[in-house]
């Protein structure tokens, strides 16, 4: 078969305007014929057509009070120097709230304004006005009034304004069918053992669940194999049972990527590449009258695609149109360089230091979902920008609730497990609040404390000279700034090696002398210091490692490129050696404290952290990680406050 190619490379508003232009002609875009479902049931469905009261509510006078239900004029007159005594029976009637209003009376009087004098005699001191107390007949609302107009998404208050109009089921849009169809040989369902080559199938299972918060109703079929005819049998299946269909991968422009030329051969493409990073390979189609949109197989690419393209054709076809995204802006914490004539979309980390909302990148690779998971907010770089610079104020779509970011503490700087720990004991104990890490090694967190970016940082810094940890590095880089280091843990740090370390790697001089590959942490982590010092010591160039410029910016990843085997060792804490079944070498145990500015020490921030730092249920899971020691925990190690 030819090979596919990119057709062009559209800009986004472009390719969206012209694609929802041509769904609009070709009817693809309307909804379906309306559903009569009952009112229970409909909360979140749309509605077809106005819903109308049927009856008033209340469809009777009603008392608003419990008391006595009066003639208001019979009442005229009365004071605390004059009073008044009324009778029941002729003139009045006890009420309970709710009840209906006794022929000839227009108000209540609340039974606290009461005094009886007998069973049948009752005083007032203030005179009652006309309906006081009364709910009157459609109060609330009058037969024949509209409840609700068409294109409504239900809320749980309506179902309650369209029952009391007397109205037990409604009209609505049925919920546009999505098919979605995911496509791979190297593709496995989830749960099934894995062998190398095999990929996890959850892509339908987000984009389902996506679909279903939009209001569709999302039906997986199973995985089909790369094989042309195959996929098309499943399409023509699709277009039979469903009003949308996305095919996920096969988008792009490999070997096996047959979604352009089926879509093409069955129907129509309007657009197969797009501006946009990621998701630049999305295709959008037209089959016998129905979207079908090819979806990119990475996972964020996936995602935002169908954020973008699948999204307000399901709102279209429910007569209605997405929210808009909640804003908020930010400071960014460093520079982020983007591509000319693409518009990019970059996951954010987000959290308030001071005044400021600070937003930090994080992956930007396509097949990283956790960097959708991990994200607070998008950040939009516009497609003849270039990209923005440290500091630069910009707006930021928010992915979470901005109340919550402003709980978030920021840590910036040096990686550490137990800080995960601390994360989920934090937001146990107080569910408002999270805690939020970014891993730029010690000096960069140093550095991010500087310029106002985080509430602390993680930092493990050795002083080859005084063998001290952090201080000597915090007065050169913070001079002058007032702050707090306390201790979370020691911990052992070596070389992470394979299981039963088949090279018989003894310490850092086994790495140059055998020739091993290495994987290192980013300059300006603590770890990396640690190594170039060892390397020192023993008197070996840096350049003699094989592998010395690979980078990682975790303990976990590095642990992660020992286990696949690319490389031979790398320098990290035990815990990750053995989370993943590795062997470890120990070459020390160093200090990792966090280094808190002073402003911020005794705010909620910071003392939730040093709260939980003391109880035992946290102590406890970080020992059970291996190699820590928390002899020190929650002491402060130094205080340049005054």
């Amino acid at each position: 078969m030819k090979r596919n190619v990119y057709l062009e490379d559209k800009p986004l508003e472009e390719a969206l305007e012209e694609y929802m232009a041509h769904l609009a002609r070709v009817g693809a875009l309307a909804p379906g014929e309306s559903e009569t479902i009952p009112v229970e049931d409909a909360v979140g469905r749309v509605t077809a057509a106005p819903v109308y009261a049927r009856i008033s509510s209340p469809h009777y006078h009603a008392a608003a009070m419990d008391g006595v239900a009066v003639r208001a004029a019979d009442t005229f007159g009365a004071s605390d120097a004059i009073p008044k005594r009324l009778t029941l029976g002729a003139q009045a009637a006890v009420v309970d709230t709710g009840d209906p209003l006794p022929e000839g009376c227009d108000a209540v009087i609340m039974i606290e304004d009461v005094q009886f004098i007998d069973d049948h005699v009752f005083e007032i001191t203030a005179g009652a006005v006309p309906w006081q107390h009364v709910r009157v007949l459609g109060e609330d609302v009058v037969a024949t009034e509209m409840i609700v107009p068409a294109n409504h998404r239900l809320r749980p208050v309506d179902l309650g304004g369209i029952l009391a109009g007397g109205v037990t089921e409604v009209a609505v849009h049925p919920k546009p069918r999505v098919a979605l169809l995911p496509t791979g040989t190297e593709l496995v369902q989830p749960g099934a053992a894995l062998k190398p080559g095999d990929i996890i199938e959850y892509n339908t299972r987000v984009l389902g669940a996506m679909v279903a918060e939009w209001g569709g109703l999302p039906l997986r079929r199973e995985i089909t194999a790369d094989d042309y005819d195959a996929l098309k049998a499943r399409l023509r299946e699709a277009l039979a049972e469903c009003e949308v269909v996305l095919i996920n991968a096969g988008s792009s422009a490999g070997r096996e990527d047959f979604t352009t030329h089926l879509i093409g051969e069955l129907g129509r493409v309007l657009t197969h590449g797009v501006a946009i990073k990621p998701g630049k390979p999305v295709i959008l189609g037209e089959v016998e009258g129905k979207p079908v949109v090819g979806v990119p197989g990475y996972p964020v690419s996936a995602v935002l695609a169908a954020e973008l393209f699948v999204k307000p054709i399901i709102y279209s076809k429910l007569g209605s149109v997405p929210p808009a995204k909640e804003k908020t802006e930010a400071i960014v914490s460093r520079k982020i360089v983007s591509p000319m004539g693409t518009e990019e979309f970059v996951r954010v980390k987000l959290g308030q230091v001071g005044e400021k909302i600070i937003c930090t990148p994080i992956s930007r690779g396509a097949g990283v979902i956790m960097s959708m998971v991990r994200a607070d907010g998008m950040l939009r770089v516009p497609r003849l920008s270039e990209g923005f610079n440290a500091g630069q104020a910009v707006p930021v779509e928010l992915m979470r609730p901005l109340e919550e970011v402003r709980e978030t503490t920021v840590i910036t700087g040096s990686h550490d497990i137990a800080l995960d720990v601390l994360a989920n004991h934090l937001r146990k104990k107080y569910p408002n609040a999270t805690l939020s890490s970014a891993h730029v090694g010690s000096l960069g967190g140093l550095s991010a404390l500087k310029r106002g970016e985080a509430h602390c940082a993680g930092t493990h810094l050795l002083d080859e000279e005084t063998g001290d940890y952090n201080v000597s590095y915090i007065k050169r880089l913070l001079a002058g700034r007032p702050v707090v280091l306390v201790n979370l843990v020691y911990r052992e740090q070596g070389l992470i090696v394979a299981p039963g370390n088949p090279h018989h790697i003894r310490g850092v001089e086994d790495l140059a002398a055998k020739g091993l590959g290495y994987i290192n942490r980013q300059r300006g982590a603590g770890t990396r210091i640690l190594f170039d010092f060892k390397l020192k010591q023993q008197g070996i160039d840096p350049g003699d490692i094989r592998g010395y410029e690979r980078e990682e910016y975790t303990h976990m990843a590095v642990a992660a490129a020992v286990a696949s085997g690319s490389a031979d060792a790398g320098m990290g804490i035990r815990a990750a050696a053995l989370a993943l079944g590795l062997d470890f070498v120990p070459v020390v145990e160093e200090r990792y404290d966090l280094c808190i500015p002073g402003e911020y020490f005794d705010t909620p921030y910071i003392q939730r952290l040093l709260e939980i730092m003391t109880e035992p249920a946290f102590r406890e899971d970080v020992r059970a990680l291996g190699g820590y020691d928390l002899r020190d925990c929650g002491t402060i190690m130094f205080d340049s406050r005054g």
